[in-house]
Order: structure tokens, then sequence, then C-alpha cells
């Protein structure tokens, strides 16, 4: 990134004209959609989203080929990805500077779970954390009223901090 302040006066504009659109109607629900398929013989799944293709895959340990991230490894990305953007969205609505963005992200993922003597540890990965580096001119009291928008505002991290209804459903499909 040379300049990410100028990209943050584009994202400001863009965000007025939406706010514009939204004011006027033009804007609802989006609805989202991804595909996950197995390859046959290796078990990498290709993760399919709009035009895009993510490959995940498993470590030799669980019989993969180390070909991509584990699905708990992508969601700590997707997680670090909308954490940066969100930054970046309300960097731009409330006219902070930022010259750098840097989200890292840690967790724990313990294979052992259910396992026999294990069964009490967790299953989904736990004691997720994230920390924010930013370089910016900004005072410290802009920079926590621009984390405590983030905090508010960031979809996944507010979809992983509260509960989920998930419907699931088996179907038959052509080999």
């Amino acid at each position: 990134m040379t300049d990410l302040n100028a990209y943050l006066a584009q994202k400001r504009t863009a965000l007025d004209r939406r706010r514009e659109r939204i004011g006027r109607g033009e804007v609802g629900p989006v609805a989202l959609k991804a595909e996950a398929t197995v390859e046959g013989r290796s078990g990498v799944r290709r993760i399919r989203i709009r035009d895009h293709a993510v490959i995940s895959d498993s470590l030799p340990d669980f019989a993969g080929y180390d070909l991509g991230p584990g699905s708990p490894e992508l969601q700590l990305g997707v997680l670090g990805s909308c954490l940066a953007h969100s930054f970046l969205i309300q960097a731009a609505a409330l006219g902070v500077p930022l010259d750098s963005v840097t989200v890292e992200l840690t967790a724990t993922f313990d294979p052992r779970s259910g396992e026999a003597g294990y069964e009490d540890v967790p299953v989904p990965p736990h004691d997720l954390a994230y920390t924010v580096g930013l370089a910016s001119s900004a005072s410290e009291a802009e920079l926590d009223a621009l984390h405590a928008r983030v905090d508010r505002a960031c979809p996944i991290l507010n979809l992983l901090r509260g509960p989920q209804a998930i419907r699931g459903r088996i179907v038959r499909i052509a080999a």
C-alpha cells in the first residue's frame, strides 16, 4: 500500500454514496452463497465464492497434503480480513488517518477434542485473540473511538461472538 489515506478518501466517498442509496431505499439485504466441494483422492476442499476459489486442506497427520490452510485457519483469516476492512470503513467514516493496518489473530485448536480422556476439550477453536497494528497520526482518543466503532460494526467479529441458528440438511446428488 503506497497511500492508504488516499484510499480512505475513496472509501469515504463510497460510504457516502451507499448511505444515500440506502436512504432512497435502493439497497436491501444481500444473499451470500459459498460452495465447498471435495476433490477425489486428495480430499482437498475447493471453496467457491462468486468467481473466486480458495483451497482448504489438512495437515499430513490428518490425511491431508498441506495444499492450503485448514478450516479453523481460514476462519481466523476471515476474521482478520473483516477486522481490517472494518478498521478501514470506520476510519474513513470518522476521518481518522491511517498509514497502515495489520491484524494478527491467534487461537487454540485441539485435535484431541472428543477423544477418550479429552471429552471436555472444546471442539471449536477457542481463546481467540486479535492484535491490530495501526500506523496513524491520530490521537489515542481517536484510536479508542475507532476501535469501539469497529467492535460494534465488524460483521464477522459479531457473528462469532453470538450464538447462531444454522439449519442443515442432506440431499442426494449424482456421483
